[in-house]
């Protein structure tokens, strides 16, 4: 089913529009989470919170783009769900990324007050629209979707040091890009 025709399902407060989502995008969704948790169960409760996300934001809103709106509540969730379990287990592989991104972000409250203007992430949008679309494809992959580095060889058919070195210069433009454009760290 085409994504207007589910948004038009939420719209109509039809229970089949959650079934279609699940249908269409379930493993999407899924794939999200388990870059962020470990534990199966935890990322069938974010798949399911997402659906119910969906069913309570549609309407009012109305998404442009149906998988990235399903995308980014899904992995919200995961990231508050990750945050909640971290006292007592952690995901290494996320807290590996986490880590990579600690050089060039600051802070979380400086993060957070920003993010709340809207200034670092239009700021972050510009970066990317600077890089070559494989830059900017490895890096959305590793620290939007929280790939790992041999998901991204894979996908992209690059070796392990490739992807790695390229992640690595990509932060460093990164750290001096928010530091030209003020925000500093």
């Amino acid at each position: 089913m085409e994504d207007d025709n589910i948004i038009k399902l939420y719209l109509q407060r039809s229970q089949q529009a959650v079934l279609e989502t699940k249908e269409k995008y379930g493993a999407y969704c899924r794939a999200i989470t388990r870059n962020i948790l470990s534990n199966d169960l935890d990322i069938e409760e974010c798949e399911n919170d997402t659906y119910l996300a969906a069913w309570n934001t549609i309407p009012p809103q109305i998404p442009r783009k149906f998988s990235v709106f399903l995308g980014r509540i899904a992995r919200n969730i995961a990231l508050d769900k990750h945050g909640y379990n971290t006292a007592k287990k952690r995901n290494k592989e996320f807290e590996v990324i986490l880590a990579e991104l600690e050089e060039c972000i600051a802070g979380n409250d400086i993060v957070e007050s920003a993010f709340e203007a809207g200034e670092i992430a239009n700021v972050l949008n510009q970066f990317l629209y600077t890089l070559d679309v494989q830059s900017r494809n490895v890096f959305i992959k590793r620290y939007w979707y929280s790939a790992s580095i041999g998901d991204i060889c894979e996908q992209f058919h690059m070796s392990n040091s490739k992807v790695k070195s390229m992640l690595f210069r990509t932060r460093k433009k990164l750290k001096f890009y928010l530091e030209k454009e003020g925000i500093h760290l």
